[in-house]
């Protein structure tokens, strides 16, 4: 793969041009989702090394990195990492690689199950998330303390 190159993590990967560092790991989440506020919430507590970046998918990050990558703008949380760009149950699941114990080694037991039963149970949580979890009227504000770690 070629610098500055980007390519999903499925297995019909795509090689595309990249606008983005390849050691920088992004999370990207619904903004007005309360879901996956509360997902990058739990996220901050819990990173064994606070170095991921965030940034909503309705933002100007999302738009230059990412979403050329997609023939639409995805449901709830996805995840670019070192120029490879993970969505569904994989992207929960490589970022469990980031956060501190027991979450890690759950994330690592949870490639045991096969992404064709993990994906539909993701998507169904996904399609619903505004109806059982809400949703907000603008995107998450962080303190200042973790402005830095927020794109956009």
């Amino acid at each position: 793969m070629s610098a500055g190159s980007t390519r999903t993590a499925d297995s019909a990967s795509k090689v595309v041009p990249a606008a983005t560092d390849a050691a920088e790991a992004i999370v990207f989440f619904d903004g007005v989702c309360n879901l996956c506020n509360g997902a990058v919430q739990f996220i901050l507590k819990r990173e064994k090394n606070p170095q991921l970046k965030f940034a909503a998918l309705q933002g100007e990050t999302f738009r230059a990195r990412a979403q050329h990558l997609l023939a639409a703008i995805p449901d709830s949380i996805i995840f670019l990492e070192a120029g490879i760009l993970y969505t569904e149950s994989d992207a929960v699941l490589r970022i469990s690689r980031h956060l501190r114990q027991p979450w890690r080694a759950m994330g690592f037991m949870g490639y045991a199950i096969p992404r064709f039963l993990r994906n539909p149970l993701y998507r169904l949580i996904a399609r619903n998330r505004y109806r059982w979890f809400g949703k907000k009227e603008a995107c998450y504000v962080p303190t200042p303390a973790l402005r830095a770690r927020f794109l956009e």
